[in-house]
């Protein structure tokens, strides 16, 4: 099949995807499972990269999206990716005037180059904080890629909403040319991609790592638990694996350790006493910690934000509800609802983390591409002339 080109199964439009920031392939991997046929990607990574090989069997490019010629990116009919962006104030300046801003603006180098029929660009709420003479990023972005011909969608999306046991936030822009995007209808996604009625969906962390037995040591593989699924697991185990690898016994320290055996599930720092407390427990109680600090996870209720810090307790909500200790990259991941068969390439654990903490929950990400298939399979709406300047670039 030649590169960007759609072909035609049944019904069914397979259409095909270039991944710019690819990570481990969270956004990849949602698309794959919407049908969509990834035939590029690119990331900055080693580790990225063979864990992309291993997953996919699509050797991604390692390379500097900035020092890549742009020529080399095969023609797809969608482009998609998440670009790290750091909070910035530009004044009197163009976006790609400013080192800060330099992937998010490569992004839209690239759209406005290969000019494909759809792209998804993603990134944290956060991104909204950053501002170009006045105005705030995504806004500006927005109008760049409209005066580029797009029918663009903006959406702030929680993960929960689609089939996700975790409260992740993310910004999402959308650009079709064919037609416009609508909002996701999270009911219809859920009812028509896996038969599940969202309004009874078991988004619980019991629910969705009660599965995974015993911790192993370090590079052994762990057994399951026997007994009920929930939904979500069964979806993460769709490959039949007996055994599931990452599920290793977390290091810590004595400290915490003593510490973790006076939180209560859902709990967090303040449920700490003061006479055993370090000095780094006390001044978040001074000071006001987040509600995750030393946070430990309910039983019945969805995961906080998985960062890539996962395994600190001071850095996220990380102690695991039943058992004294943090919780396993493999149930990191599953929280991300990273399926069990995935394999990570890595060297150091940071490295491994990064991986998984920076991810796009997969589940989420098929939404994404189930609402999307539904502007690239529409009838075509005449998009109106636009007189705007694409002063970003």
């Amino acid at each position: 099949m030649a590169d960007g080109e759609t072909t035609v199964t049944g019904e069914r439009k397979r259409y095909t995807v270039a991944s710019l920031f690819c990570g481990l392939g969270g956004l990849d991997l949602g698309f794959q499972w919407e049908g969509f046929g990834i035939i590029w990607a690119n990331d900055n990574s080693q580790h990225a990269v063979k864990s992309h090989l291993m997953n996919f069997g699509v050797e991604a490019v390692c390379a500097d999206i900035m020092q890549l010629p742009l020529s080399e990116i095969p023609d797809a009919d969608v482009i998609i990716g998440g670009p790290p962006c750091q909070s910035f104030s530009l004044v009197g300046q163009r976006l790609k005037d400013d080192p800060r801003s330099g992937l998010v603006s490569r992004f839209l180098e690239v759209i406005e180059y290969k000019r494909p029929k759809a792209f998804v660009m993603e990134n944290v709420p956060g991104m909204a904080a950053s501002h170009v003479n006045g105005r705030r990023l995504p806004e500006v972005l927005e109008e760049a890629f409209v005066a580029l011909g797009y029918h663009v969608t903006k959406m702030n999306l929680v993960a929960t909403d689609y089939l996700v046991p975790q409260l992740r936030k993310r910004l999402i822009l959308i650009g079709c040319l064919s037609s416009p995007v609508k909002n996701i209808d999270k009911f219809a996604f859920a009812r028509e991609c896996y038969g599940i009625d969202l309004a009874t969906y078991d988004l619980s962390a019991k629910g969705a790592i009660d599965d995974l037995g015993p911790c192993s040591p370090k590079g052994k593989r762990a057994k399951y638990h026997a007994g009920r699924l929930s939904a979500f697991a069964k979806l993460m185990r769709e490959a039949n694996l007996h055994d599931v690898s990452l599920h290793e016994s977390p290091r810590m320290s004595d400290t915490d350790k003593l510490l973790v055996s006076y939180i209560p599930p859902g709990g967090n720092f303040m449920d700490i006493p003061d006479q055993v407390a370090p000095g780094r427990v006390l001044k978040f109680k001074k000071s006001g910690g987040r509600t995750t600090t030393y946070g430990r996870l309910h039983p019945d209720k969805p995961a906080y934000t998985i960062n890539t810090y996962f395994r600190r307790p001071n850095v996220g909500c990380n102690f695991h509800y039943s058992e004294l200790r943090l919780i396993t990259p493999r149930e990191a991941m599953r929280f991300q609802s990273i399926p069990d068969h995935f394999e990570l390439s890595f060297g150091a654990q940071d490295q491994r983390n990064s991986l998984i903490g920076n991810a796009v929950p997969p589940l989420m990400a098929r939404a994404i591409a189930w609402n999307l298939r539904k502007a690239l399979d529409a009838k075509p709406v005449a998009t109106p002339e636009r007189t705007i300047q694409l002063s970003l670039l």
